[in-house]
């Protein structure tokens, strides 16, 4: 569906990336994209989009290069939701929603019934249908964000760009939007690219990262291979805060001097896991290379370097600060 040909993206002759000679989307993949600030997330958002001119190369969409599209048909093919809440005063949600058919409603802008019945549909699909009867500046920011997602979806496009539309949202609101997006391109075919700065949801519902690193590179791929190239590491690890490959989270760099070994599978140990890497420590799979071990010894029980025993996850945490030791 979307090729990207020879690209290069930037602003005048500052050239931000160089992405490979060919790079191509499929109706129904979901684009995660990746970078720190000013790497060119935004800037590439609005070359595919057409709105803003490559420094080479071209992007086409169905074969035509999206800089050719013109006005109405442009809208018909490509939707854009962007961060910013909308300053619309006292619209009501439907009414939002359904302004996303004026590409197919011609100059008089008069909705039909089938214009209707889509608009209703698109606002179903994102879980929203409960809020068809409020106004819009009544929503929290996951539901106003619901609700912009419908009103794209109700363009009937062939392809969505997404622009940070989870930063301002809790975790739960975060999940929430990507599963939806998710099931939106698997099921509606439309090519989905969503910049972001989540990585590890990212890397969890992504069908493809592009990773915009710096220094004019770009990492194209499936998340497991992004991450065990190296280029997220090289991308967004600082002193005190590195990616680990174990986790596939960042986790505090200090973890390198202090290693941990623990044994147990349950919930209570998987707890205490995370707990240990928040506190700075790294968990070493070899018991001869770690300076403590933890073991299960009963339920919700641990036992501390075969010495001390802790009930709690806090008591643990209290025993290893007590008995530390460098590697």
């Amino acid at each position: 569906m979307l090729v990207l040909e020879g690209l290069q993206i930037g602003y005048g002759r500052k050239v931000l990336a160089t992405l490979p000679p060919v790079t191509a989307v499929a109706a129904g993949e979901f684009v995660c994209l990746l970078g720190r600030n000013g790497q060119g997330k935004s800037t590439l958002l609005r070359t595919l989009g057409g709105f803003l001119a490559p420094v080479a190369g071209q992007v086409r969409l169905h074969g035509r290069p999206v800089t050719a599209l013109r006005g109405v048909e442009r809208a018909r093919r490509i939707a854009v939701v962007l961060t910013e809440r909308p300053q619309v005063g006292a619209l009501g949600v439907m009414e939002l929603v359904e302004m996303g058919r004026q590409p197919h409603t011609g100059w008089a802008g008069v909705l039909s019934e089938e214009d209707r019945r889509i608009a209703v549909a698109a606002l179903d699909q994102v879980g929203g249908a409960h809020l068809a009867a409020r106004m819009v500046d009544s929503l929290s920011d996951g539901e106003r964000q619901r609700v912009m997602i419908a009103r794209a979806l109700a363009q009937q496009p062939d392809m969505m760009l997404l622009d940070e539309i989870t930063a301002f949202l809790d975790l739960p609101s975060r999940v929430t939007i990507i599963d939806t997006l998710r099931r939106i391109a698997a099921e509606q075919g439309v090519a989905i690219v969503l910049s972001s700065h989540d990585l590890e949801l990212s890397l969890q519902t992504a069908d493809r990262l592009w990773l915009l690193p710096g220094g004019g590179r770009f990492v194209d791929g499936a998340p497991e291979d992004v991450a065990l190239s190296g280029a997220v590491g090289s991308a967004f690890d600082q002193e005190n805060l590195a990616f680990s490959l174990d986790s596939g989270r960042f986790e505090s760099a200090m973890a390198a001097g202090r290693c941990v070994h623990v044994e147990g599978d349950d919930v209570a140990t998987l707890w205490l896991s995370r707990a240990l890497r928040r506190c700075g420590y790294g968990l070493e799979g070899n018991p001869d290379r770690a300076a403590h071990r933890i073991v299960l010894a009963a339920p919700g029980r641990w036992r501390i370097d075969d010495a001390m025993e802790a009930s709690t996850i806090a008591e643990a945490l209290d025993v290893l600060s007590m008995r530390r030791e460098t590697c």
